[in-house]
């Protein structure tokens, strides 16, 4: 799946809910039903900086199944606070399993589209834009070593 195919599931998913408080449920429910993070990942330098609420963010390069000189990112996060965990879980959702570039190149349309950004505190506003600047590096970072 593309990235847009994964964005445009995401909003479709969101656009079931009118109400924000179903929407902040779901946020919670995802956040919920994600992997959790094994606690040697929970260092100091896995936490993302300008996040209100702490947010540690891994990623290691893959071998892609379908095409073996193909290398993908894998992330994989955590969060001490229910929304933000939920929100991290999307953006793990939208960018894992793609390469380095596919990450750089993406246009993150959703957020704006579920109406994300204009719910959200200014701190979790800028705890946001610091995760997908976050992954935005580990993708330049992968890219340039391939």
């Amino acid at each position: 799946m593309t990235i847009n195919e994964i964005q445009d599931e995401i909003i479709e998913e969101f656009a079931g809910f009118d109400d924000w408080m179903d929407k902040y449920q779901l946020l919670i429910d995802l956040g919920n039903e994600q992997e959790p993070l094994e606690e040697k990942y929970k260092t100091e330098q896995n936490l993302i900086d300008g996040c209100q609420s702490r947010v540690w963010l891994v990623a290691e390069e893959v071998k892609s199944e379908e095409v073996k000189s193909e290398k993908l990112i894998r992330f994989r996060a955590e969060s001490d606070a229910l929304i933000v965990k939920g929100i991290v879980s999307l953006l793990i959702r939208v960018f894992s399993g793609h390469t380095p570039q596919e990450i750089l190149d993406a246009d993150l349309y959703f957020i704006d589209e579920i109406g994300l950004k204009e719910h959200l505190s200014p701190t979790r506003s800028n705890g946001l834009l610091a995760m997908v600047k976050q992954m935005r590096m580990y993708a330049l970072v992968f890219n340039s070593t391939t």
